[in-house]
């Protein structure tokens, strides 16, 4: 056989493995974990470092891998083509396409991409600096194709950014979470935490505050020892001062600044009078203490404040405690930093906290609630997908769907649970019995 036949073969052999080399590589870096990739090169690998750099410009790499796959391609079977013909006359024209769709099928598609797939974050990091330079030496001729394509796709009316993404990054991180804890490597609780935690920035102050009429305050113009026995008394450290009327809030008072306060003051009597004064009471001994000279000033936010933008004003002030207003300046609540920490860790409670049942789970499957327990933790509770875009709390969605404020005994069913009213008090509902029901309907509809 004429030696520049085997030449040719030993060609075309070359350009499948080139062949296989841009399918595998295309694999690879268009399922690589982008993640990954970027924690492996903030630890130093240089090919993970340049697998980040190119999968940030999808369209001119996948450009540039498919122009150099289709040259190898196309040149691989031109070679062939010529090989057979000079081995077999005319009929190797079928033979050389039925052997290279063979080749390339196995050897140039399937075996490498099948590999790539099983292989991503290994494989991207190793062809990621021979992928860079085909990307550097096609450039020119990608970006011409690029500008007709898109070109093309303007007179067509078809809108194509490059750029743009299916979901936002936060909802391909729920995405994943969302899909390792249902393959169970993610359990039930880091799975709230993280997801949580994602939402913050979707959800607003107003939906996880302390309402007004929940607040331990005291007037201003009260007795200093009646003060300090209110706040000693209190579970909270810090207590809003208001003046006139409750939602009149002038001052909020710290229970570490109040005792330094009244040891000051305790002192002062003692050294001025020889403790004359101490004879006569606590009363007696308080009655020069300012406590507004102590109190802070009040810190008001609007109820429609994100969560994650009220953390951050948390932690740059450094405080832990703000009123809650609406749009109209009328005081609706407080917020804790403590607040917000739950929403992600779940409660939080301490030697001083008074633990209340918010549910309990009953023998017969059913769930007795609170009223004022939010949406979220009962979904939280029992994995259920209960809405909570018109409602904060059970009670309120309760009321919500039924339109009316139910009586007593009265019994609704909707998404999937049957609602039972078990107390009431004057307008608000305290307490309630929830159901799973076998089927759901459709809408809410009483059921007696």
């Amino acid at each position: 056989m004429d030696p520049t036949l085997w030449w040719t073969a030993a060609v075309i052999l070359v350009l499948l493995c080139c062949s296989a080399f841009f399918s595998g590589s295309e694999t690879a870096l268009t399922a690589v974990d982008r993640a990954t990739i970027h924690h492996l090169s903030q630890k130093g690998s240089k090919g993970a470092r340049t697998a980040v750099s190119l999968t940030e410009d999808n369209e001119r790499l996948i450009g540039s891998i498919l122009l150099g796959n289709n040259l190898v391609n196309v040149l691989a079977t031109s070679l062939a083509t010529t090989f057979f013909i000079a081995l077999l006359g005319e009929g190797g024209v079928a033979t050389a396409t039925l052997m290279m769709t063979i080749l390339v099928t196995v050897f140039a598609e399937i075996a490498p991409k099948t590999y790539a797939i099983n292989n991503p974050d290994r494989m991207s990091v190793r062809v990621a600096p021979a992928i860079a330079l085909c990307v550097k030496l096609f450039a020119p001729i990608v970006g011409t194709i690029s500008f007709f394509v898109q070109s093309a796709f303007r007179f067509l009316g078809l809108n194509v950014d490059p750029d743009a993404h299916a979901l936002a990054p936060y909802d391909r991180l729920r995405g994943a979470i969302a899909m390792h804890a249902s393959e169970g490597s993610v359990d039930k609780d880091d799975r709230d935490r993280l997801i949580a935690a994602l939402d913050l920035r979707e959800r607003e102050v107003a939906e996880i505050m302390r309402h007004r009429r929940d607040i331990e305050s005291i007037s201003a113009d009260e007795p200093p020892e009646a003060i300090v026995a209110f706040c000693l008394a209190s579970a909270h450290t810090r207590i809003p001062l208001w003046r006139g009327e409750p939602e009149n809030i002038i001052g909020v008072l710290h229970a570490k600044d109040l005792l330094r306060a009244v040891q000051r003051e305790l002192d002062s009597v003692s050294e001025r009078d020889n403790g004359e004064a101490l004879k006569g009471g606590f009363a007696e001994a308080l009655k020069g203490l300012d406590v507004m000279g102590i109190a802070m000033k009040p810190w008001f936010v609007p109820d429609t404040r994100p969560l994650e933008d009220q953390l951050r004003a948390f932690l740059k002030r450094r405080s832990h405690f703000a009123l809650v207003v609406d749009e109209y300046g009328s005081l609706q609540g407080l917020v804790t930093l403590e607040d917000i920490l739950e929403e992600i860790v779940g409660e939080i409670t301490d030697e001083h906290d008074i633990e209340a049942e918010s549910f309990r789970q009953e023998a017969d499957g059913s769930v007795m609630v609170e009223g004022s327990m939010t949406i979220r933790d009962v979904n939280r509770a029992f994995d259920w997908d209960l809405p909570s875009e018109e409602a904060t709390t059970i009670a309120g969605l309760l009321i919500h769907e039924a339109q009316a404020i139910p009586t007593e005994g009265q019994i609704f069913a909707f998404h999937g649970l049957r609602f039972e009213v078990i107390a009431r008090e004057r307008h608000q509902i305290t307490r309630l019995r929830l159901t799973p029901l076998q089927s759901r309907p459709a809408a809410a509809e009483p059921a007696a």
